[in-house]
């Protein structure tokens, strides 16, 4: 099985659960997983390998032109992470059935835990750094969805706005980062990046690349200052933030850290940044998690106390260091989900969280709270737990750092301090909820043991906390060893795995840690005292201020720019336009390049000089709107003799068309609105926006002239040598839109779909009460069906369609093509809806243009697919020739079916929008626009 299936599978998953959801319960659990279940054993065969130090890496090509490509990895820290985000996900499936209420949601929680799921390992099994930022940003958006699951509460949506906030953020300035690694390396593939550890650090680009990646990676671990979101997810339920919040998506951080160790640690501004980040964060989460009330509360800041720890490892620099930061990642997560869903089932037997309420629950849930002590336990660092072992391991390493003078003190003395806190709130969680009297006031009394099977999943994660901590080289030696490996990118340093290793220092800090712990909980009524001197900041509060305050800043900017005056986005768009460009333009000068002026023929001085006419005369006459509009169709003409005359034909053609479907909807526009505009602004006004046209115009002068006159390399020459042999057309513009820049067409004419459709779901409905008489006051003609237009009108019908069928045949190889035809038939079509009008036209052209639309559409893109079948990338066209008798040898090519789509698209939209508008009238429509569109 291909590692990209493993990654698969889960998203396969997300789509298929939910169908299980009315089988019950039980069955949408099993169903959801499969996937996990697949995956595991997928990844099973490979364990010797990767244990044996190799990589295994699949690639498929994607957009090659960007360094995109669907590259997968497995060595042993991906390996140690996709295990993780398996195991602890099927536990967390199995929990979720018994958690959930009935009247819930099943299947869609299910599936967006999958989604969730699959997200995460994409992340983790990514070889390529583009690709595992997609995967970087689905985890936001489905954990955004997970934290607001319960969105009738307040408090989780705002949650859940804050973290994508927050991780939505980072996610930016990771993407940042990475271009600039990928720029440095010239390279997005893992393998290359790692390589080039030296080259990245020895960049000046190195400062900025290396703070754009930690702040990614710090706000999707909740490091300091980004740490107040996490607590406040945990409104959303239990099993997320077990698999979320403790085990998995804030682990995506600290994964960041490892993945990228090789290129980026080793560098004096590593070291500070990170090792000084997640000191503040493990003293930090680790003081407010003593004096939270709330179960998850606790357990959430005592999560982002670790995380910081884990931060604090990686940014020693040491190479044993990052061992104990992968162990300590390892035992995070076995104990704190086992933590949360404890929490979980005290809160689904009990109705509440809030410890000074959930106390004595020993002598209720005896089994529940045996399995919650030891994991707590092991939270706290006890012996023969494996909570223990990485934190002696980060003893350790706190004392081997060589700072100068009492700054070699600062990190053994938070350490110990870290433990003195994690021992006390620890012992709290264990005191307060199991002893401690009785319970008070509990919504829901007596509380008692949870089912049988929602324990399963803290008994066997508390199994794995008592065998890492009893036999760690036996149950995660070798695991241990290959994350390690793949961390460092290179032999690992010796370490040993003992239960003991002597009477040391590193063991004293831990003694010390324990017993100040448990002194502190003793005098925790002190604490609470001091602690409650300080104003408690609601970081939910400030977060929902800063983002008010930043939305009303945003629509003070917005309302002052966008008035829904188009005349004052036409001055900004040119007032920008012309700060931006006038110094290179001052430097430009007025000069000539070498390659001279073209010379001036008595044809195109007299062109010139009627386009020019025909401008001016617009802008002058623009308050007379028909006038104006007959002024603007001999400036789309004049546009379209100049492309002929500098030999661009298929543009000529092109704007010919486009200049008849354009006329055609304003002067239904027209019909609607005054014939003439009064004159409303100051004479000033029309100085000014004179001055800036002007200024605009010898601006585009100026750089075309420079641009025109120099010599210059286009990528046109590409083309023009690789249209035949490449694309079995002469016709370059054309093999242009249907092979070489298809998709970019493709995109274009859903576009084009998509806005017809938007404009007849906008008409549909929408009645205009038509005028009843033109500008001067005088009645609309009688004459609804002008006899010698219809007369014409019927004939040229055949004629214009097979103009445009010879057009769009012979548009590979001549001007031409789709686009130009489906104009053309366009146009030919519009003629008999103007000259007989609606009724007539439909009875006889009963043409369904929404289904045109999706059959160009579906042409198009099931051409481009199908190259697919040949094992060919997305729109590879294929032509050949044939002969035939009589007819003798022509050209065959995908392509054309490609140019039908768009054949299809333009007219079914062109047609579609038109016909729209024309209905607006309140009045039974009788011609083209309404009965009197004839006068218009």
């Amino acid at each position: 099985m291909t590692l990209s299936l493993v990654v698969l599978l889960p998203f396969i998953g997300a789509l298929v659960a939910p169908f299980f959801a009315q089988a019950g319960r039980t069955a949408i659990a099993i169903a959801s997983s499969i996937p996990a279940v697949v995956a595991l054993a997928a990844l099973f065969p490979h364990w010797k390998t990767l244990a044996a130090g190799e990589v295994l890496v699949q690639t498929y090509e994607w957009l090659p032109s960007i360094g995109l490509s669907l590259s997968f990895r497995l060595d042993g820290l991906s390996l140690l992470f996709a295990l993780l985000i398996l195991i602890i996900g099927l536990l967390i499936i199995l929990y979720s059935r018994y958690y959930l209420k009935k009247q819930e949601n099943i299947g869609k929680f299910y599936s967006l835990l999958l989604l969730f799921m699959g997200s995460m390992m994409g992340i983790v099994m990514s070889s390529n750094l583009l690709l595992m930022l997609i995967f970087w940003e689905m985890t936001s958006l489905s954990s955004f969805l997970l934290i607001s699951f319960w969105n009738h509460k307040q408090d989780a949506r705002r949650g859940a706005r804050m973290a994508l906030a927050v991780t939505g953020g980072g996610g930016l300035a990771l993407l940042a980062g990475i271009l600039l690694i990928g720029n440095i390396v010239g390279s997005f593939e893992l393998d290359d990046v790692l390589a080039a550890g030296n080259q990245i650090k020895a960049h000046s680009l190195y400062p900025i690349a290396l703070t754009l990646v930690l702040l990614g990676a710090f706000t999707k671990s909740a490091q300091f200052p980004f740490h107040f979101w996490l607590p406040h997810a945990m409104q959303a339920p239990t099993p997320v933030s077990a698999y979320l919040h403790s085990a998995t998506m804030v682990k995506a951080g600290v994964f960041l850290l490892a993945r990228l160790y090789p290129a980026l640690a080793g560098t004096d501004q590593w070291f500070y940044m990170v090792s000084f980040t997640g000191m503040a964060t493990l003293l930090i989460g680790a003081y407010v998690a003593l004096f939270k009330h709330d179960l998850k509360g606790l357990l959430a800041h005592s999560t982002v106390s670790h995380l910081g720890l884990i931060t604090l490892l990686f940014g020693m620099g040491t190479q044993l260091a990052a061992v104990a930061a992968v162990f300590h990642i390892i035992n995070h997560a076995i104990f704190k989900a086992s933590l949360f869903m404890a929490a979980g089932i005290i809160d689904h037997e009990t109705g509440t969280r809030d410890m000074r309420q959930i106390n004595g629950l020993w002598r209720y849930m005896p089994h529940t709270a045996t399995l919650a002590m030891v994991a707590a336990s092991s939270m706290a660092g006890v012996p023969l737990l494996n909570g223990f072992l990485s934190k002696e391991m980060f003893f350790a390493e706190s004392l081997q750092l060589n700072l100068p003078g009492l700054w070699a003190y600062l990190p053994p003395v938070v350490a110990t301090l870290a433990g003195i806190f994690a021992v006390a709130y620890s012992a709290r969680f264990i005191h307060d909820v199991f002893f401690n009297g009785k319970p008070l006031n509990l919504p829901i009394y007596p509380p008692h043991e949870p089912p049988r099977y929602m324990k399963i999943p803290v008994e066997i994660l508390v199994f794995a906390c008592l065998m890492v901590g009893m036999f760690p080289a036996l149950s995660v030696g070798p695991l241990l060893y290959a994350a390690a490996a793949a961390t460092l990118g290179g032999p690992v340093p010796d370490y040993e795995l003992a239960i003991l290793h002597g009477f040391n220092l590193p063991l004293m800090m831990s003694f010390f840690a324990f017993f100040g712990g448990l002194i502190m909980y003793t005098q925790r009524q002190r604490f609470f005292d001091f602690h409650a001197r300080f104003k408690e900041v609601d970081e939910k509060a400030v977060f929902e201020a800063c983002v008010k305050w930043a939305g009303d800043r945003s629509e003070r900017l917005i309302n002052r720019l966008e008035n829904g005056s188009l005349q004052r986005y036409g001055l900004l768009l040119l007032l920008t336009a012309l700060v931006v460009a006038f110094m290179p333009l001052l430097d430009l000068g007025v000069s000539i390049g070498s390659n001279g002026l073209t010379p001036i023929d008595l044809p195109t001085t007299l062109g010139a000089l009627i386009l020019i006419s025909a401008a001016i005369a617009t802008v002058v006459m623009h308050r007379e709107r028909l006038t104006s509009l007959i002024l603007l169709s001999v400036v789309g003409l004049m546009v379209a003799l100049a492309f002929a005359r500098f030999s661009a034909p298929d543009l000529a053609l092109t704007q010919l068309s486009v200049e008849v479907v354009t006329i055609v909807l304003l002067m239904l526009a027209l019909y609607y609105l005054p014939s003439w505009t009064p004159i409303e602004t100051a004479p000033w006004v029309r100085w000014r926006d004179a001055a800036i046209a002007l200024a605009a115009g010898l601006g585009m002068t100026l750089a075309t002239l420079a641009m025109l006159t120099r010599p210059f390399t286009s990528i046109s020459e590409f083309f023009l040598e690789n249209s035949k042999p490449g694309g079995g057309g002469t016709n370059v513009v054309n093999v242009i839109l249907v092979d070489f820049r298809g998709f970019d067409t493709l995109g274009e004419i859903t576009v084009l779909a998509i806005a017809a459709l938007g404009i007849y779901a906008m008409m549909k409905n929408a009645r205009l009460l038509p005028p009843t008489t033109d500008g001067q006051g005088h009645s609309w003609t009688r004459d609804a069906y002008p006899t010698m237009l219809a007369q014409i009108s019927r004939p040229l019908l055949p004629l214009a369609l097979m103009v445009s069928v010879f057009i769009f045949l012979r548009g590979h190889n001549m001007p031409g093509g789709g686009f130009v035809a489906g104009l053309v038939t366009a146009v030919a079509l519009i003629l008999q809806y103007i000259a007989n009008g609606i009724e007539w036209s439909e009875k006889r052209m009963a043409l369904p243009y929404q289904i045109m639309l999706a059959l160009g559409v579906a042409a198009a893109t099931l051409t481009g697919v199908g190259s697919y079948a040949f094992g060919y990338p997305f729109l590879t066209s294929s032509f050949t020739y044939v002969s035939l008798p009589v007819v003798g040898k022509f050209e065959l090519a995908t392509a054309m079916i490609f140019d039908l789509g768009v054949y299809l698209t333009v007219i079914g939209a062109t047609l579609l929008a038109l016909t729209s508008l024309s209905k607006l009238s309140v009045q039974p429509a009788k011609s083209f626009g309404s009965r009197n569109a004839g006068g218009a």
